[in-house]
């Protein structure tokens, strides 16, 4: 508790002056350390690291004189309060660095990297791969020199004791071979657009953040425009991450295997996204075959072929009490939090053949139904500010400056919603490889929060299962969700009196009555047919 902690500062400030602290020089540094400490300790209980330096948190143990730190679970999203060890990524034993990663995290929403907040010492692991620790609990202890990892582990104080001299440093590694000369400046890229050149706004953005000079760059838009893709692919144009200086970018299965080897990962080259180390790259470093290689090819069958192999027996179903995932508990709780809200749902066809020609055009560009449909939603919500708001308990409409549409999908052994920020007003092609990034990121457990927890309107799409209708649940703190259903052939009459074919599917919005009404649904499904039957075209600007 925050008074305990106190006293514990308190009682260490008068041993630290009982103990013979007379110069007022090392007294001085003592209490500047003291009041830093406080601080740490008080606010121990609300640490939350921001989701792109997910740092450890750490509070002395006390006796000060056992140079002894707690490595604290940290609250990784706003809805945190326990989490699971995937894997430690050090040893007992092993020097920290501050920003090493030195384990990952399953939390409610995904596996994230932790890093270490100071220098030091592992001398002891408390909770185990595997085991789950409260937010703000103790999962480690680390030293703060070589010479009191035995005391830390085994809880004693290393006291005044005189440290047995260090080892000899091991020798000096051979100094990295010269870097290569420089290659040969590549020629300037010769323009391509004389005159004014027509581009969108965010090619004009792209282009200035990356150096690219827009009269080198071929239009592909209507009329020779110039859009963000075109500056993507052009020279110069493409997004080079480079990771900081003695940081080796690889993924955590990597990391945990070449941990076990005793690999440096320093060695290995990277062939995942921007350079980034993989379990296959390991793989291949220790001299065996990865998992993700290519099937040998099938030798030539034999004159009289073997009987082939009876199929291996299917994996046996659960039985019994199975534990859930951080992220199963997650979804439960918030499923039970909206049972409170009083809820209602209205439905509508909505005739798809003009929005699947549209698609079908842009497929072989990178672009998918599900960029489409939240680009769609994120127009429409523009006309309908009061569905893309939310109830306050306050008993207030709060009304979202930003549309942000987040989409479920389904993972093993979870649900999760990514989200398409500022859906409304972005590029379709730009908004086609967000979500293919999130998509990603949400199977490998790599979602920020902002990437999950940012959005303003939901959609959940079962369409591609061939359902015909659904209902959707509404999460917690949302005011709707839009249930998609499958698009199929539907007989119809036409206005001819013929009968003829549509492409037809069902959708469903499902809203908090408490600050929406049947009117604002009906209205925002009738604008958001009219958009895809008659205006399917306007997704593209």
């Amino acid at each position: 508790s925050p008074v305990s902690s106190r006293s514990r500062v308190h009682l260490r400030g008068q041993e630290l002056q009982q103990g013979g602290l007379d110069k007022s020089a090392n007294f001085n540094r003592a209490m500047v350390r003291l009041a830093v400490l406080a601080a740490s300790l008080s606010a121990a209980s609300a640490f939350q690291a921001p989701w792109h330096a997910r740092s450890v948190k750490y509070t002395r143990s006390a006796p000060l004189k056992m140079a002894a730190t707690d490595v604290l679970m940290p609250a990784l999203s706003s809805t945190m309060t326990e989490g699971k060890i995937v894997s430690w990524l050090v040893s007992e034993g092993d020097e920290v660095k501050a920003g090493d990663a030195i384990m990952v995290v399953e939390s409610d929403k995904a596996d994230m990297d932790v890093e270490a907040f100071e220098d030091g010492f592992v001398a002891k692991i408390i909770t185990d791969e595997g085991g789950s620790a409260a937010v703000g609990a103790t999962v480690a202890l680390f030293a703060e020199s070589e010479a009191d990892i035995a005391a830390v582990s085994a809880g004693g104080v290393s006291g005044g004791a005189t440290a047995a001299p260090a080892p000899a440093t091991a020798a000096a590694a051979p100094a990295p071979a010269a870097a290569p000369a420089a290659a040969p400046a590549a020629a300037a890229p010769a323009v391509v657009n004389s005159g004014r050149v027509v581009a969108t706004g965010y090619a004009k953005k792209l282009a200035s953040e990356r150096g690219v000079d827009l009269r080198t760059v071929v239009g592909t838009g209507p009329g020779g425009r110039v859009m963000a893709p075109d500056v993507e692919v052009s020279p110069g144009g493409a997004l080079v991450h480079v990771p900081a200086p003695g940081v080796v970018a690889a993924t955590p299965t990597a990391r945990e295997l070449a941990k076990k080897n005793k690999l440096d990962l320093g060695s290995v080259k990277g062939t995942g996204n921007f350079g980034r180390v993989t379990e296959d790259d390991v793989l291949v470093a220790l001299g065996k075959p990865p998992k993700n290689a290519p099937p040998a090819p099938a030798p030539a069958a034999p004159a009289a072929a073997a009987p082939a192999p009876a199929a291996a027996p299917a994996a046996a179903a659960p039985v019994g009490v199975v534990p859930m995932s951080g992220m199963m508990k997650a979804v439960a709780k918030n499923m039970e939090a909206t049972m409170d809200v009083p809820i209602f749902r209205v439905s509508r066809t909505i005739v798809t053949d003009n929005f699947d020609a549209l698609y079908a055009k842009l497929k072989p560009k990178g672009v998918t139904v599900s960029a489409l449909l939240a680009k769609a939603c994120g127009m429409v919500l523009e006309k309908h500010p009061v569905v893309n708001a939310a109830y306050d308990e306050s008993g207030a409409i709060k009304y979202n400056e930003k549309i942000n549409v987040a989409m479920a999908v389904a993972l093993d052994g979870g649900l999760i919603t990514p989200t398409l920020q500022d859906a409304n007003s972005k590029d379709i092609f730009l908004l086609g490889r967000e979500w293919k990034d999130l998509v990603d990121k949400a199977k490998q457990g790599k979602l920020s929060p902002p990437e999950y927890n940012s959005g303003t309107f939901v959609i959940s799409n079962l369409g591609m299962f061939g359902v015909q209708q659904f209902d959707a649940i509404l999460p917690k703190g949302m005011g709707s969700i839009l249930a998609i259903a499958a698009s199929t052939p539907t007989v119809v009459q036409q206005a001819n009196g013929h009968f003829g074919v549509q492409k037809q599917m069902t959708v469903t919005i499902t809203c908090d009555h408490r600050h929406i009404y049947g009117a604002d649904a009906a209205l925002f499904l009738k604008d958001l047919a009219d958009l895809l039957e008659n205006n399917a075209e306007s997704l593209v600007f």
